[in-house]
């Protein structure tokens, strides 16, 4: 590692040699998969249907990831996909989709209730969110859009409902400038939403990050060239950028949130300014936001962020990715 980023993770308290395991989530009922990837799996006490396996295990060959029992996903992403709380029959927002992970898991515990849409700027991503829907059996209830997260502003209602509640000219106005539909699910829409209900239950926004928390991630710029790093990661310009996205996502999923209802903000970054510093500004400015705990992490391997009631998870405390979790209710 070069030693402008090393210097970056002494800052952050962090040891760039820890060992860090990768982790698997199993599809709920199915049978043991050992024998099949050819390793122990080691069950992940504190998250539920995760197992840990050396970093060295290859499962894409295995029969069991081709057939769409497994997939992966490190266990902080999962914390996450959690901390939302998800109840029967909630319709779920996905503000930054891509690459299907979370989204998957999403689906998997609404199970066959509610909806849930996902949205990525990025089509060629999202079309890889479709494939993995599909091949885990997880679409029916899912829509998916590819749009700028930061406008992004159609309700959790079916495309019948949609039309039929404008006028002709006003449905010719809005088919221009209404996100691209690349998979509608045949059980994704809602029916029987009054105007004043319309609004998600629940929004994750796993935000655009600079992805230094991930050291899988940064071994990629061995193959990129240590100079894209530098731009990518360490540059303060880009960064400054990032946060103005940051908080546009964050701002606009909030916005589309029902009252009463939840979103979890969160980013795979070590540092203050896109996690912390972002959570303060969005606070100031959102007068019906407010903080929530996340019950169910009494029992998880985290530390508390610098603001209360938010969470960091990193290689040191939690042998996983750094992720960190701000959750807010719409007051």
């Amino acid at each position: 590692l070069p030693a402008t980023f090393l210097e970056f993770l002494k800052e952050n308290g962090l040891d760039p040699s820890i060992y860090i395991p990768r982790y698997i989530r199993i599809k709920p009922g199915i049978p043991e998969i050992e024998a099949d990837i050819k390793c122990e799996l080691k069950k992940v006490v504190w998250l539920s249907g995760f197992y840990s396996i050396p970093p060295q295990i290859q499962i894409a060959s295995s029969k069991t990831y081709q057939q769409g029992m497994i997939y992966g996903i490190d266990a902080a992403s999962g914390a996450s996909v959690l901390s939302l709380n998800i109840s029967s029959g909630d319709h779920v927002l996905d503000l930054c989709a891509a690459p299907g992970a979370k989204l998957c898991m999403l689906a998997d515990l609404l199970g066959s209730s509610g909806s849930l849409t996902g949205v990525d700027v990025a089509r060629h991503r999202l079309a890889a969110c479709r494939t993995i829907l599909q091949k885990y059996a997880l679409g029916d209830r899912c829509r998916l859009f590819v749009a700028d997260g930061t406008s992004f502003s159609l309700s959790p209602l079916t495309l019948k409902e949609w039309s039929s509640r404008k006028s002709w000219k006003e449905r010719k106005k809005a088919k221009k400038t209404r996100p691209e539909l690349i998979f509608y699910g045949r059980d994704s829409g809602v029916v029987g939403l009054t105007k004043s209900e319309l609004g998600y239950d629940k929004v994750l926004v796993d935000a655009e990050c600079t992805h230094d928390g991930s050291i899988k991630h940064i071994q990629k710029f061995e193959h990129w060239g240590w100079k894209t790093l530098q731009r990518r990661v360490l540059d303060a310009e880009r960064t400054d950028t990032l946060n103005h996205l940051q908080l546009q996502l964050l701002t606009n999923g909030f916005r589309l949130l029902k009252i009463g209802g939840s979103l979890v903000y969160s980013t795979c970054s070590l540092t203050v300014a896109q996690n912390e510093d972002v959570v303060e500004q969005f606070l100031s400015i959102n007068p019906s936001a407010e903080l929530q705990e996340v019950d169910a992490a009494k029992n998880w391997p985290c530390r508390s962020g610098k603001i209360p009631k938010t969470l960091r998870f990193d290689p040191s405390t939690s042998q996983t990715s750094g992720l960190f979790i701000a959750k807010f209710v719409k007051l």
